[in-house]
């Protein structure tokens, strides 16, 4: 008799598990309380303008694919991409400007001819994030850190002879600091921490291993924008038999003893649906407090400090700007002034660093002719219940402000379209505690132990995957929480 799965969420993790159990030869249900599937990772038109809603930086694209060649397709028959021959253009409003180049030697000459800065610093940091990402790839990324077995084979043995390039007693900042004599540099390294919605002044060295995923490994445009992903790897689920349950709210994990026997559904009511296994890309603190609300609650890592959220707003802009790149970063002028708002004060910055994203540079038809998609983010504390919709008017004309000094021209009246979306909805449309990215924040060198397993202890047919839950935030991590889940079924 086959035997059945349920999914809890339809976000990039969960149709990952999806794929997985249905080659596995599950017959597998994807639940999904919205109606699309992609969770963060969707996209929405505006007035002639598409928009990508979440994620807008592409890396490991092998972690896509290789998603097909498990399930026996051709990657390229479902979904395509292409590699950047920049990753970012960052602008500080002293008029400095740099471009960072997809080739390490090009961008180390970039940053000595801008900054100042010998490009031999540069090298040697990415060599040493490559070092890093090394030592904790096979160790923490691909394995449980729950199971023994991760911690006792020849990775984890090989892994604990080089623990001390890890630097997990420095933070982030501080190792910058060391290696680094221009602040600018300084900033633009420390910027990776909020990868993972971390502070640099606080998040241990160790998060220097994300800048590897942008320079030594690439970074990529689906062809498509972001929302290919989601699109190409929901077809190839369905292409398996995963049958896909759109506006259909969990609202119970029904448990019996040690096992999960089902689920209570909006369109179920007080009926079970039963299924041998149950995978929840649902954020894991919502899972225990909203589904499972009389199962033991862990209560010291459902208790632990998110990470940050985003504040977003989609512009559409009637007119184009050659000065500007698919991935654009606005640096504040003090940025641990900036971390300490944001964190210490749950708060935002007049003054804050901003990220633009125009997929249009690359995929015209996103915008009308002449126009173009602006995406901005800021980082944001997560929902404590701060006076959202003041926050969101002081900042808009703050970064309305600061976007016109660097361009040199007037913005507020080639606005033409807008949308926002702050803590408060990302929380109520993905289910992310207190509408934090990335779980439970990073800010403890102890924090890659502090995320909740992808199995239960409890229950022995429930698991978790996505970015609240082992090994964390961001697409590539959430897709190997998919494999590391359903490995252990």
């Amino acid at each position: 008799m086959t035997q059945t799965a349920a999914i809890i969420g339809a976000g990039i993790a969960g149709i990952a598990a999806s794929i997985r159990l249905a080659v596995k030869g599950y017959q597998v249900h994807v639940l999904e309380a919205n109606a699309y599937p992609g969770g963060k990772l969707s996209s929405f038109e505006l007035d002639g303008y598409r928009f990508d809603a979440g994620p807008s930086l592409f890396t490991m694209p092998q972690l896509v694919e290789d998603l097909f060649r498990l399930a026996g397709r051709d990657p390229r028959h479902y979904f395509d991409y292409i590699r950047l021959d920049e990753t970012c253009r960052y602008f500080w409003d002293d008029g400095t400007r740099l471009t960072a180049w997809a080739n390490r030697e090009r961008f180390a000459q970039e940053v000595e001819t801008k900054l100042g800065e010998p490009a031999r610093h540069v090298l040697d940091h990415l060599a040493d994030s490559a070092e890093k990402y090394n030592i904790t790839e096979k160790l923490f990324l691909h394995r449980s850190l729950h199971k023994l077995s991760t911690w006792v084979n020849g990775d984890a043995l090989n892994g604990y002879l080089r623990l001390p390039k890890l630097q997990v007693f420095s933070t982030m900042n501080g190792a910058n600091e060391r290696r680094f004599r221009n602040p600018k540099l300084v900033q633009l390294f420390n910027r990776y921490a909020t990868y993972n919605g971390s502070d640099p002044y606080q998040t241990p060295a160790t998060m220097n291993i994300i800048p590897h995923l942008e320079y030594n490994i690439g970074a990529f445009f689906p062809k498509e924008g972001m929302i290919g992903i989601t699109n190409s790897l929901v077809r190839l689920a369905r292409d398996l038999g995963v049958q896909f349950h759109f506006n259909t709210r969990v609202t119970e994990v029904v448990a019996e003893g040690r096992q999960v026997t089902g689920l209570k559904t909006s369109a179920s009511g007080a009926a079970i649906e039963h299924y041998d296994v149950v995978v929840s890309n649902m954020d894991v603190v919502n899972t225990f407090r909203k589904l499972l609300p009389e199962a033991r609650q862990p209560e010291r890592i459902l208790r632990q400090p998110k990470s940050s959220s985003g504040l977003i707003f989609y512009w559409g802009v009637n007119r184009s700007f050659p000065q500007l790149g698919l991935h654009n970063i606005f640096f504040s002028n003090d940025y641990r002034e900036e971390f300490n708002q944001l964190f210490a004060q749950h708060t935002l910055s007049d003054d804050p660093t901003l990220y633009l994203n125009i997929t249009s540079k690359h995929k015209p038809d996103d915008a009308p002719p002449g126009g173009e998609n602006w995406f901005i983010l800021i980082n944001a504390p997560n929902n404590t219940g701060q006076d959202w919709d003041a926050l969101i008017d002081r900042t808009r004309q703050n970064i309305i402000r600061k976007l016109s000094h660097n361009l040199g021209v007037d913005l507020a009246p080639l606005i033409t379209s807008e949308a926002i979306l702050d803590p408060r909805s990302i929380e109520a449309r993905t289910s992310s505690s207190q509408g934090a990215l990335y779980g439970n924040s990073s800010n403890n060198r102890f924090a890659a132990f502090l995320r909740h397993a992808n199995f239960s202890r409890q229950f022995e047919n429930l698991y978790f995957v996505g970015g609240s839950v082992h090994p964390g935030g961001g697409i590539p991590l959430c897709l190997l929480s998919a494999k590391i889940a359903t490995e252990l079924i």
